[in-house]
This record gives C-alpha cells, sequence and structure tokens, in this order.
C-alpha cells in the first residue's frame, strides 16, 4: 500500500498531532537557523570571507582589520538551491572569488547542475569574484575549482581541462593548456608562474606542471602509482605530493580489511627527480587516511606536515622534506579535523575534540601548536563548539561558533583566546526559539559483540506519561553527531529536527554507531561492517535498548530515521527488528548492497578471485534491508530526491517494489530535480515537517 505524501498532508498530519497546542515551536521556525560556513582568510591577512545561508538564501559576507566588522558583499535573494562554495581571497586581499551552483559534495558527477527548483532554464557552474570592499559581484568564467596567482590570472578547470582568465581583465577566459587526463588539484607556485595540477589517468596520475604556453608540460617522477595534493615549498623549488600505489595487480581480499600504505614524496620543480620523504608503515592504522581532507599535507618552512592515523587517532605529523623520523604534534586520545597554517609559517589551527569540558569527546574545540612541535594551546573551551579555524593576521584566529542552543555563526578571537566575539552582530535573530531546546546530553552503550558505541539523548524534562522514542541515524558513515550543531549543514538540518521531535512528543537517541569518526581509526573501520556483514547494525539495536530503558520512554513505540547510510540503517531496523522499530522515515537509503558493491569497495578496478567475488556478493545482499523483507511489517516513509549523485535513486525504486510485491505499507515523498544534501531550503523544510508527522502519526506521540 502506498501514498504520496505532499506538503499540504504533512502539513495537516503536524497540526493533528497531540502535542502541537503545547508546542514551543513549529518546524519552519526552527529551520529558520542561519548557518555560517566556508570560512576562509585572505593570504596577506586582515580579511576574512565566508558563506551565510538563511533559509536557502546563501550570501557571502566579508569582516576586515582591524575592527573586523562585517558586511555583506553579495545580494542573492531566492531560495534558488544554487550553493556557494570554494570561497578564495587574492594574494592582496583585493579579490575575493566563489564558485556558486553544482553538486559539491557528490559521489559522481551529474550529467549538467542541479537545477532543484524546477526552473525551465538550465543551470551552470560559475566562478564569480567580487572586490570586497566595494563593487557588484559578477560571473567571472563559467567553471569550477579556481585558484589565483599572485599576478591575478585564476586557473579553473572546465570539463577537466585547465582554462585561465585574469581579473580585472577584458580578456575572455581561454583554455590554458591541454593534458590528456582529467585535471584536479590546481596550486600556483608562490611567484604564480607556474601552475600545478593532478592529471587522473584512471588507474593511475600523475603530478604535472604548466609554465607557459611555449614550454612543454613537466610531469613529476611518472610511475604506475597514483599522484595527488601537489604542495610547493616557499621558494618555489620543489613540490611535495602524496603517492599511493596504481588501481590493479593481484586478486585482494574483499571481506577482510587490508593495509592501504602510502607515501609523501618530494622532487624538484625544475628537473622532476624525486624522493620520498616518508613512507607509512604497511599497517591498518598506517593506512591512507580516508577523512578530513585526505592527509591534509602542508609545506610549512623546511618541515612538511600531515594527518595520520598511526597511533589510532588522526594527529599531526612533521617531517623535514629531506626527509627523516616524523614528529607527532598533537598527542591524546582524540581528532584532529580543519587544519590552516598561519601566514608567518610558525604555527597550525585546527579542531580537535578534546578539552578540559565533560564529554568534550562529543564536540569541537580549536587549538594551535607550533610547526617544530611544543604543547598544543586551546583558543576555545567550554560547552561551545568550534570548527574551521583560519589565522585571520597575526594576532587573531577566526573561526565558526556554536552550541547546543546557539546556531552557527562567523567568530574572531585572539590566538591567546581571548577577546572572542561575533564577527556579525545579532546574527541570530532574537526570535529564534533556541531557548526552548533541550540540552543534549553524551551516552554509550555496548553492543552484543561488546563494543562500546555513543551517541546523544534529546530528552524533555516534562513528565507525565511516557512517550515515543526515536532513534536517529547519521549517514557518511565517517561522520560524528556532536551535543550542537554540526559543521556539516545536512546534520545541522538534522540537529533541528531532533531538537524538534524532542518538544514535540519524543524521546531521541542519536548513535554514533562504529564506521563513524572521533573515537579512533579502529572504531571508524571496524570489521565486517556495512555490505561485509553489517555489524554496525549491532550498535542500532543496543541504542534501541537503551532508549526502551529510559524513565520517561514508551518502550513499545520506538521509531527511527536517517538519510543515506542512516537510511539503510533504518531499513535494516524496519528489517530486522520489528518488534522494536513500529515505523521509521528513510531519507534515500541503500537497500541492496549487492548493487553498491563496486561504488563501496576501492579501488573500484581491484581484480577480485571470482569465489571471492562471488561469497562478496552473496555477503553484501545478506548484509542489506531487501535480504529480511520477510519480517518487515511497520510503516515507512520514503524521501528521495530523483538527481541523486551519491545514492541511486533506483535503490528506492527497487524498495518500493519489493513493499509492493509483499503488501507493506510505505509512503513516498520524492522531489524532482533534488539531490542528495538537498539544496532548497523549501525541500528541507517539505521532507522534514513530512519526517516528524510521520512519526507522530505512526507512533501516536502524545504529549
Amino acid at each position: 500500500m502506498k501514498i504520496t505524501i505532499g506538503y499540504a498532508l504533512a502539513a495537516a498530519l503536524v497540526l493533528s498531532a497531540p502535542c502541537a497546542e503545547a508546542a514551543p515551536f513549529t518546524m519552519e521556525q526552527v529551520l529558520s537557523y542561519p548557518y555560517a560556513g566556508g570560512l576562509v582568510a585572505a593570504p596577506s591577512g586582515g580579511h576574512v570571507g565566508w558563506v551565510r545561508n538563511v533559509a536557502g538564501v546563501r550570501n557571502v559576507w566579508v569582516a576586515d582589520a582591524p575592527a573586523y566588522k562585517a558586511h555583506v558583499v553579495t545580494s542573492f535573494k531566492e531560495d534558488d538551491g544554487q550553493e556557494i562554495t570554494q570561497l578564495s581571497f587574492s594574494a592582496d586581499g583585493k579579490w575575493l572569488l566563489f564558485v556558486r551552483g553544482g553538486d559539491h559534495d557528490a559521489n559522481w558527477e551529474g550529467e549538467v547542475a542541479p537545477v532543484p527548483d524546477a526552473r525551465p532554464e538550465q543551470q551552470k557552474v560559475t566562478i564569480w569574484a567580487v572586490a570586497p570592499k566595494g563593487g557588484k559581484a559578477a560571473v567571472l568564467a563559467e567553471g569550477d575549482a579556481p585558484t589565483i596567482s599572485r599576478q591575478d590570472e585564476v586557473a579553473f578547470v572546465v570539463k577537466d581541462q585547465v582554462w585561465s582568465v585574469r581579473l580585472g581583465s577584458k580578456a575572455k577566459p581561454a583554455l590554458l593548456f591541454f593534458d590528456r587526463g582529467k585535471d584536479r588539484d590546481l596550486t600556483w607556485s608562490p611567484d604564480g608562474a607556474r601552475l600545478a595540477f593532478r592529471s587522473d589517468r584512471g588507474d593511475h596520475s600523475f603530478i604535472g606542471i604548466f609554465g607557459g604556453r611555449s614550454k612543454p608540460l613537466v610531469y613529476i617522477a611518472p610511475t604506475t602509482s597514483r599522484d595527488l595534493s601537489p604542495r610547493w615549498s616557499p621558494d618555489g623549488r620543489r613540490i611535495a605530493f602524496v603517492r599511493l600505489p596504481g588501481e590493479g595487480g593481484a586478486p585482494v581480499p574483499i571481506l577482510k580489511l587490508t593495509p592501504d600504505p602510502w607515501a609523501i614524496w618530494v622532487a624538484d620543480a625544475s628537473s622532476g627527480v624525486a624522493h620520498p620523504a616518508w613512507t607509512s608503515p604497511e599497517t591498518l592504522h598506517g593506512s591512507f587516511p580516508r577523512t578530513e581532507g585526505n592527509a591534509n599535507l602542508n609545506w610549512v618552512g623546511g618541515k612538511l606536515v600531515f594527518l595520520a592515523d598511526l597511533d589510532n587517532w588522526p594527529h599531526l605529523y612533521a617531517v623535514a622534506a629531506g626527509g627523516g623520523a616524523i614528529r607527532l604534534l598533537t598527542p591524546g586520545p582524540f581528532m584532529v579535523e580543519h587544519v590552516n597554517v598561519s601566514r608567518d609559517g610558525q604555527y597550525l589551527v585546527y579542531s580537535a575534540n578534546t578539552g578540559s569540558t565533560r564529554d568534550d569527546g562529543d564536540r569541537r574545540h580549536i587549538f594551535r601548536v607550533g610547526v617544530d612541535g611544543g604543547a598544543p594551546f586551546a583558543v576555545t573551551a567550554g560547552e561551545s563548539i568550534e570548527w574551521e579555524p583560519v589565522a585571520a593576521d597575526a594576532s587573531h584566529v577566526a573561526f565558526i561558533s556554536t552550541g547546543a542552543r546557539r546556531p552557527p555563526v562567523a567568530a574572531i578571537a585572539g590566538i591567546d583566546g581571548k577577546q572572542r566575539r561575533d564577527l556579525l552582530a545579532d546574527d541570530v535573530p532574537a526570535a529564534y526559539p533556541s531557548q526552548a531546546f533541550v540540552l543534549p546530553r553524551s551516552v554509550s552503550f555496548r553492543a552484543a559483540d561488546g563494543t562500546l558505541a555513543h551517541g546523544q539523548v534529546f530528552q524533555s524534562p516534562e513528565s507525565g506519561a511516557a512517550k515515543p522514542g526515536v532513534i536517529f541515524v547519521h549517514g557518511g558513515p565517517p561522520r560524528q553527531m556532536l551535543l550542537g550543531w554540526h559543521y556539516m549543514d545536512y546534520y545541522s538540518n538534522a540537529y533541528a529536527v531532533n531538537q524538534y521531535l524532542a518538544t514535540h512528543g519524543f524521546t531521541v537517541l542519536a548513535v554514533n554507531y562504529r564506521l563513524g569518526i572521533g573515537y579512533g581509526h579502529d572504531f571508524a573501520n571496524p570489521e565486517h561492517a556495512g555490505p561485509t556483514g553489517a555489524s554496525e547494525y549491532q550498535d542500532v539495536v543496543a541504542g534501541a535498548k537503551l532508549l526502551q530503558a529510559l524513565k520517561g520512554v514508551d518502550a513499545a513505540h520506538i521509531g527511527i530515521w536517517g538519510g543515506s547510510y542512516g537510511g539503510y540503517l533504518t531499513a535494516m531496523g524496519l528489517a530486522r527488528d520489528p518488534e522494536i522499530f513500529k515505523a521509521g522515515v528513510d531519507l534515500h537509503g541503500v537497500h541492496d548492497w549487492s548493487r553498491f558493491l563496486d561504488v563501496w569497495f576501492r579501488p573500484a578496478s581491484a581484480r577480485y578471485e571470482k569465489g571471492d567475488r562471488d561469497q562478496a556478493l552473496k555477503v553484501a545482499f545478506l548484509s542489506s534491508p531487501i535480504a529480511d523483507l520477510s519480517k518487515w511489517k511497520g510503516p515507512v516513509l520514503l524521501i528521495h530526491g530523483d538527481d541523486d549523485r551519491n545514492v541511486q535513486f533506483e535503490q528506492t525504486v527497487d524498495l518500493a517494489r519489493r513493499l509492493d510485491a509483499r503488501h507493506l505499507h510505505y509512503d513516498e515523498l520524492i522531489l524532482p530535480d533534488e539531490i542528495h544534501g538537498f539544496l532548497r531550503h523549501a525541500s528541507w523544510l517539505r521532507a522534514d515537517t513530512a519526517t516528524s508527522a510521520y512519526l507522530a502519526e505512526s507512533l501516536a506521540a502524545r504529549p
């Protein structure tokens, strides 16, 4: 049985919920928060820029030294679904570039740019330029991934080739050079005379250097390896890069974790002669990091600084450019993210889930550490949450600041942590209902196999009859839900919805299951997870049992919701444990791993022995929700945008047909032309309203 959920029906369900009359805020109100992100600083110092999104209207803001008073430099006025990304200042801070349009969190490229507002003309991915101190933002070129030289020449990518245009010039954009590969990772030399890039050739890739139209391209120490992340030395004479083995080779096991070794190489930028500066151990902890910008390689002074999981935690290490022993810069049981280098190259600023306040493992704070070592210094602390630090100038660090009741805003503080303030006064409207939010609390619980999992409980303090419970499962899966808003807008939306549910008749538990980040490499890389056995689902069940045991929770009325990988786990709950999970909302989830096998396993072109592959396909199927449809009982709302470039829309089509065949109840909310992480505020409002309404109706929420 199927019903297609429309906005009017969803709104009606919310209004009919028994607790609506006493509700402190509406879904529209809770989703009206401002969201700041994409923070950058000018290379010359004294300027910071960021994107501010309010109800789907995205604009670029800038704050200039010494007062750092914020002002808007664009004037977009519609919730049109055109994202703004990749902000960058020119060397002198006189220009600010940004990219408008596209889907920059996709697993694969679409044939055309997204048009989620159904306008009748095709949209383009465009590069814009604006003078931060005055002037109108204008389209500079059609393209993506721009980088600016010291001479204000902008190199960018169009259909995998490198083009260029000069800021302030009337000349039209032109192809800068031809390369047979798919060009990525553009970076100008310090003097602006040469451009390094990654030439992706499929099973191998090269680091190339363009030195002028009259000169041939130079390929740095070309091998059968995959080379990426080129980084210039401060004097421009050398270039560092990451080297991974090329794809292919002998058959590899699919159902067993194996090391993914890598190395950092340094080459003479003129001759191309290269040598390894550091080589990872061939261990699981030595494997190439796959989150937070991969290795986050930086050349600072005479040292190379990078992220690695060598002691089970993602930490910063330094090694001399000439090679030698590495030095751990950030010791301790925590993870490092969002790394940036100071303008003078003397220290690094980063975020980490550690600090002096209880439960800081479920937060982020800003730290700085010297490139030569020394004890890291906490720039921020307490129950707030901070991320995306940038060195605004020699004495200030800018970052995004949030908390349990305060939406993400741009802020600044001295490098000593003093004189902290918001960059935009009154960034959060006084009418925003965050003071009615519950304060989430951290919890831990053990799965059936003994694994310690984690999460946050959202529970209203009111007494009375027991309330239904809801499990929220994040996507990714390399994510960690926090004790407040999240540094990904997708999960800030989820946080707002969980707050809505907690104040509208539910107790919510957000589960940080194995495969997620924040608890070490081993937790994030478990055996037999996902399509190799779904071991992480045990954590979801353990979380549900904890939720059932909480005082004030009606154990017989537990629901589940989540998106992407969370949609997969939602469907798993409904299929495997219908006695626990009575209803669910599944946003763009994976339902048949055997269809997704070549996407999940890396490298995609690796060779597998036939028997091993056949066994892997069998295990992948058995690790999927569709393998247990015979036990499925509860209703489910399926939500999916049909321009999804992360999870194929066919995953939801296939599940719907299988549910039809078994005459099982489901409802649909399909969003034409929306992508995976919905681009329009209107889409999120519609989906979130339907989610809360469906859970209220299915679980009979009551105050």
